[in-house]
């Protein structure tokens, strides 16, 4: 009977004590700083599972996450291909920067001569709120740059010295923009180049003819006239007529050229012109415009309204079997050009063959 009353004793000192604790803690924390509430304990699930996932008996609904539910998601710019730089002719350099510069900070940091000996440079930014890569322009900001260098042109292959200062100019740049650029291996880069003016060398065409007096002589102001029968129109350079593209801002077709000095004469029409040569510069027309075609049909057309020969450039009159045979090696090159994705006319293959 002691026992018992003994334990009874304890356990109601215990519960006493219990309930001191359990008081105190309880105070402590209504005096102590606010806390989150813990999260809410998970609820048997008795509603539809997620569309697209089926709930299987047994198994938890999956979880979703509020911040998923609750948040829009962020738009961002579409990062756009350039129409300017490309991996197929261009040394490309990277250059990024740890917060987005403002247009003005890049051209006044921009090189003052776009050009790295004979091959020309650009550098552009990607602006932050269209995603396009363009040149840099007041009132714009930029969050990366890039800069290409030309590896070939009708100039020849871009070379160690002309990559030498590229470099030292991309860098002069990144420097006061507060950037970092990265340059692809000089040595690769010259190989690529000599690689690219091989190819380029032995797929340029440029047809020429001359038209040449059968009789009386032109004077220019002739020769113009009868040029505008047949779409040619005025161009930059004296002496030199054209017959546009239907592209806006694409190259011409055709070239009509005669002599320059006589064109800044001061009275043309007091000199004579006897011949004429006209020109089609193949990889800087689609195939798809016929331009061939354009070529023959302008050199008939002159010949007759200017009683003209049609010769090539050594003189020799050249008769409809040539055209034919000009026509077949000229399709073998536009197909060839296309395997390199060079195909004429493309922005990467004007920018090439010039």
């Amino acid at each position: 009977m002691s026992t018992t009353l003994t334990q009874l004793l304890a356990i109601a000192g215990g519960l006493v004590l219990a309930g001191v604790v359990a008081h105190g803690a309880w105070a402590a924390r209504k005096a102590g700083p606010k806390r989150a509430a813990p999260p809410p304990q998970e609820e048997p699930h008795f509603g539809l599972a997620p569309a697209g996932e089926p709930e299987v008996p047994g198994e938890p609904a999956p979880e979703v996450d509020p911040l998923e539910v609750t948040l829009p998601a962020v738009a961002r710019p579409v990062r756009r291909p350039s129409a300017r730089i490309d991996a197929l002719i261009d040394a490309i350099a990277t250059i990024t920067i740890e917060s987005p510069v403002s247009g003005e900070l890049a051209l006044q940091h921009q090189p003052g001569s776009r050009r790295a000996g004979t091959k020309p440079l650009q550098i552009e930014g990607m602006n932050t709120v269209s995603g396009d890569w363009e040149l840099p322009a007041p009132g714009q900001r930029y969050s990366e740059f890039q800069a290409g260098l030309k590896m070939a042109n009708r100039s020849g292959a871009l070379n160690e010295i002309e990559y030498s200062e590229f470099v030292q100019k991309i860098q002069a740049f990144a420097d006061g923009i507060g950037g970092f650029v990265q340059f692809p291996d000089m040595l690769d880069v010259v190989a690529r180049a000599r690689e690219l003016d091989q190819f380029a060398a032995s797929h340029d065409a440029q047809l020429a003819l001359l038209l040449r007096a059968k009789a009386a002589a032109w004077t220019p102001g002739f020769v113009q006239q009868a040029a505008a029968r047949h779409g040619f129109v005025a161009g930059a350079l004296p002496g030199r007529l054209v017959m546009p593209s239907d592209e806006a801002g694409a190259p011409p077709v055709l070239t009509l050229q005669f002599d320059a000095q006589a064109a800044l004469a001061e009275d043309p029409e007091a000199l004579s012109l006897r011949e004429l040569t006209l020109a089609l510069d193949v990889p800087q027309t689609p195939a798809e415009a016929e331009p061939f075609a354009a070529w023959q049909e302008a050199a008939r057309a002159l010949a007759r309204d200017l009683e003209a020969e049609v010769c090539d450039d050594r003189g020799q009159v050249l008769g409809l079997h040539a055209f034919a045979a000009i026509d077949v090696e000229l399709k073998k090159l536009y197909e060839a050009l296309a395997e390199r994705d060079l195909a004429a006319g493309s922005p990467a293959a004007r920018r090439l063959f010039s």
